[in-house]
């Protein structure tokens, strides 16, 4: 809609402002409406508006370390590997550009340019970093509108999960060297990843209640993993350094940095090929799911925030629905009009009784 329209009985201005579409209910006097549109007009064209006045000097760069120190940081551990190649490569290409002054058509040529060079996935990350920056202007008043939210982002086909067999499993532990090993088995029967294992305190572990509690997770939100048997018995059996805090740790009492020329040599060794240890995450989910553990339970116990991650592994089970519709057969009779019974399944004997009322053709025995 443009210039003056009316709903109800209010008269709405519509007006372009850095590129976006700006609505504003104005008075239920058509004339006054008219009136505010054009001086609102004006101000645009004087670069008077309180909106440009507001946020004309937040210059893009600047505002990417601002972001970077204040939202980053403190909440995104991974910061230096995400968000900072992200948003570096954002601010030499916009460069002393403000805020407002982006518009999507200028992200569209970014986006243009930028898949030469890379991926459509990263493309994709660095748009939806740069929109999350912009979401975060908003909210501290430095911007008014996202110009992200207008960009199209690449359709990538979904990736195949990588994960283990029964057999690969057993040839990796089979492989794994003595202080990689307990490791390996954390990570396959707990689904926590790599840093939440490699950081775990011995206070962290509870034994007699069979939890671990992780204090420092990637969504920053406190979370407690159950341990089975398995896990438990493997945990009891790391010899325990009275000079470190940490379970799992180097002769120097110091936490393992990473894992990952040791995990690299033991997939080597067992024949397992394009196989990451964040892959062992993987596995734990996907065989719970394949063993018919429901996927909002395999959600909590991945510490998702939102079912939409763990649906990724809903296609593992192939006999979900079947065995949805086999519940149902044993609580549904079916009655069918071609000749006149109903029969009731779920019973030892089926009965065959006659036909009282076509449109009951579904009767719900008990849930």
């Amino acid at each position: 809609m443009k210039g003056v329209y009316k709903r109800g009985d209010v008269y709405y201005i519509s007006y372009s402002l850095n590129g976006n579409r700006v609505q504003r209910a104005v008075s239920t006097d058509r004339k006054l409406a008219e009136a505010v549109l054009q001086k609102r007009k004006v101000e645009i064209a004087e670069g008077k508006h309180l909106d440009i006045k507001k946020t004309l000097k937040v210059k893009f760069e600047d505002f990417v370390d601002e972001y970077l120190e204040v939202h980053c940081k403190p909440n995104n551990k991974s910061w230096r590997k995400s968000d900072y190649p992200n948003l570096n490569g954002l601010k030499k290409y916009f460069g002393s550009k403000c805020l407002h002054e982006i518009t999507p058509e200028d992200i569209e040529r970014y986006r243009a340019e930028r898949i030469k060079e890379v991926t459509k996935s990263t493309v994709n990350r660095v748009l939806n970093c740069l929109s999350s920056l912009y979401n975060r202007g908003i909210e501290w008043g430095k911007v008014i509108s996202n110009p992200v939210s207008k960009v199209k982002l690449f359709k990538v086909p979904e990736k195949r999960i990588r994960y283990l067999e029964k057999e690969e499993i057993n040839r990796l532990l089979a492989n794994c060297c003595e202080h990689l090993k307990p490791i390996v088995i954390v990570a396959l029967h707990t689904g926590m990843r790599k840093g939440e294992i490699l950081g775990l305190r011995w206070h962290d572990i509870d034994i007699k209640r069979g939890i671990i509690h992780l204090l420092d997770t990637k969504n920053g939100e406190k979370r407690e993993v159950p341990m089975n048997e398995v896990v438990q018995k493997t945990i009891i059996n790391v010899l325990k350094n009275p000079e470190s805090q940490y379970v799992f740790c180097k002769e120097d009492n110091k936490s393992y940095g990473n894992v990952r020329k040791s995990f690299s040599t033991a997939c080597k060794k067992a024949d397992i090929t394009n196989f990451r240890f964040h892959d062992l995450r993987h596995t734990f989910a996907s065989q719970l799911v394949m063993n018919g553990v429901d996927l909002n339970t395999v959600r909590e116990l991945l510490g998702h925030k939102s079912i939409e991650m763990t649906l990724r592994y809903s296609h593992l089970s192939p006999d979900h629905k079947k065995r949805a519709v086999d519940l149902l057969s044993k609580k549904i009779a079916l009655e069918t009009p071609e000749n006149g019974y109903k029969i009731v399944t779920g019973a030892k004997n089926a009965k065959v009784t006659p036909k009282h009322n076509f449109h009951n053709s579904l009767e719900l025995n008990q849930f």
